[in-house]
């Protein structure tokens, strides 16, 4: 495995040509994007994107987001293009918006868990971008972890928790947004969110007219149209409690039982009202955009101060706070 920092303000050419020609070759790269760090392998090779599901421990049944350059190389995955993607596309992208439509032949079953629609999207970052040029190919890309577990938002995350597994990680320094992608299906009469992100239902409905919002979880072993689809994710190796004010004196109680056994108890907190002290207290944004950033990189920091139960303060149940509260609540899942 080796790691080559990337100036995202001027990504070495040679790095580049390293990694595309390793993704050409059917091989796995990590690679920075605005939302979280990618698993990378040639989205058009089967056999590349098995070794992804064999790196990250995932289901064949949660399907992989490919990404592109620009919206034309979306456009050639797929065998529809309705006013609702190319107002969306225009809009967003390059940005932390998936889009899943109708896929051609050419995208193997194994990328989209059997199913005959395809996630796309054009990442923001300047790494990401400048390494789809060079590789020339479409790259599926869920994130650098292991399945379920708290997405990396940073290369040293990606080498913690991948290793050896991945020939190559590209650091480019740290996600700017924090969360994974809003997706959108596109594939019926009138798109609908398949997984909240930092781009709210509002935004998109300004763009594209009415939404409808999908039952956001699935249970057993069905296929999913998005990756987030599944109960328990996004999860760092603490207990996840999420509290508010409402049930205070529950919270209470859990803290002072893993206090009890000996355990690091941690606080993620918006306010300083919040009336919980542990033995780690972070204080977070009020503000949506500034939290998902700074989220998982919390959760990451809170697992190396050896924290069993991290307390986290209730998120406002606003659509803005949609993207924050979907991860948080996964995480939090038993």
């Amino acid at each position: 495995m080796a790691r080559l920092v990337v100036d995202p303000r001027r990504p070495d050419p040679s790095a580049l040509d390293r990694a595309a020609a390793l993704l050409r070759a059917g091989q796995l790269v990590a690679f920075p994007t605005e939302t979280v760090y990618g698993l990378g392998a040639h989205a058009l090779d089967a056999d590349a994107v098995r070794r992804i599901y064999d790196a990250k421990g995932r289901p064949p049944h949660n399907p992989v987001i490919v990404h592109v350059a620009d919206a034309d190389a979306a456009r050639a995955l797929v065998t529809r293009w309705p006013e609702s993607a190319a107002r969306l596309a225009r809009a967003f992208w390059p940005g932390p918006l998936t889009l899943v439509l109708p896929k051609v032949a050419a995208v193997p079953d194994v990328a989209t868990a059997g199913l005959p629609a395809v996630g796309v999207r054009v990442p923001a970052h300047p790494v990401a971008l400048a390494l789809l040029r060079a590789a020339g190919i479409p790259v599926a890309a869920p994130s650098a972890n292991r399945f379920t577990e708290l997405s990396p938002t940073s290369a040293a995350h990606v080498e913690r928790t991948l290793g050896e597994r991945v020939p190559l990680i590209l650091d480019g320094g740290p996600a700017s947004v924090g969360i994974e992608s809003t997706v959108v299906d596109c594939t019926g009469p009138r798109p609908r969110v398949l997984r909240p992100g930092v781009i709210g239902l509002d935004e998109l409905e300004a763009v594209a007219g009415p939404f409808d919002v999908a039952r956001v979880s699935a249970s057993g072993q069905e296929p999913r149209l998005s990756p987030g689809m599944i109960d328990r994710h996004y999860a760092p190796r603490a207990r996840v409690v999420v509290a508010g004010g409402d049930d205070a004196a529950a919270t209470a109680a859990t803290v002072a039982a893993a206090r009890a056994a000996g355990t690091v108890v941690g606080i993620v907190a918006m306010t300083r009202a919040f009336p919980l002290a542990g033995d780690v207290a972070v204080l977070m944004p009020a503000e949506p955009r500034a939290y998902a950033a700074r989220l998982y990189a919390t959760l990451h920091d809170l697992d190396d101060e050896g924290c069993s139960v991290v307390i986290v303060e209730r998120p406002p149940t606003t659509a803005a706070w949609a993207g924050v509260t979907d991860r948080l609540t996964r995480a939090a899942t038993p």
